[in-house]
């Protein structure tokens, strides 16, 4: 289990993959979100994880650029993120895709490039698309977002390569049990977008009495439930305060009894789209 912020899980790839990383959904583009990345990277924080469709893919790449200079790190001591948008879901297109996300990051490679929702009748080659890109040596590691147990089925069908990682919306409402344990049995790492379901968990009473009981916060309590479940987490803050909050989830260790009581708190409740019935 993650004893340290730059501790990784081991994709079957063989990649490292940073347990807990900085999401940057919403953040637009300017000085907010590059002092953000660059504040993150300072505090010790070695993966960030963006998307075509955020249209903050530049910023991303300007505070990376800085960082590094900065903090006198290399390009592969960091694990970078982008996925493929809808619109182009489709062999060639996302091959175009996955160089203008490397052309507005200023990167030479991505760490993990995803397949950002699962459209219907596009993804598959959009994977074959990805498997290239892997193949090619142009990308770390290939993975898939949103994608429920009977897409991941679809893919795998046919896939030469199978999926490293699924990054789906996941927080003690939406704990997608059935879905983590097809992806334990098949070697595919999940990771939690929106982990602390965009603030609403953080007057949980249950959740509040734990963080009590631990001397912690409520977002802190989530994100070492993550961890110890074995789940790659990318909270997002724009704050100085609150990513270094954020981070400091390595010197407590919840109880059997606090998993079980957060892992109860379950509801199946979405805040962001259902991928079987998202208006794509």
């Amino acid at each position: 289990m993650a004893q340290h912020l730059q501790d990784t899980a081991r994709l079957h790839s063989g990649v490292n993959m940073p347990w807990l990383g900085l999401g940057v959904f919403q953040v637009e583009e300017g000085a907010e979100l590059v002092q953000a990345v660059k504040s993150a990277i300072a505090h010790g924080y070695r993966s960030v994880d963006t998307a075509a469709v955020y249209q903050n893919e530049r910023g991303v790449g300007q505070a990376v650029a800085e960082a590094l200079a900065e903090n006198k790190l290399a390009r592969e001591d960091l694990f970078i993120t982008s996925k493929v948008w809808n619109a182009d879901l489709g062999y060639e297109a996302t091959l175009a895709a996955y160089e203008a996300s490397l052309e507005k990051l200023g990167l030479d490679y991505l760490d993990l490039y995803l397949i950002h929702w699962p459209v219907k009748g596009k993804y598959k080659e959009a994977w074959r698309a990805l498997e290239t890109l892997y193949k090619t040596g142009r990308v770390k590691a290939i993975g898939v977002s949103n994608f429920q147990i009977h897409h991941l089925e679809d893919i795998l069908k046919d896939a030469e390569i199978k999926p490293m990682v699924n990054q789906v919306e996941l927080h003690p409402y939406l704990s997608q049990q059935a879905l983590r344990s097809f992806c334990k049995e098949q070697g595919i790492q999940i990771e939690a977008w929106s982990p602390l379901m965009q603030g609403q968990l953080l007057d949980q009473p249950v959740l509040a009495e734990i963080a009590a009981a631990h001397g912690k916060s409520v977002a802190q309590v989530i994100l070492r439930w993550d961890l110890q479940h074995g789940i790659v987490t990318i909270p997002k803050s724009t704050k100085a305060h609150r990513i270094t909050e954020n981070a400091s989830v390595f010197d407590f260790e919840l109880s059997t009894g606090d998993m079980d009581r957060i892992d109860q708190l379950n509801r199946d409740h979405r805040i962001g789209p259902d991928p079987d019935h998202f208006d794509f």
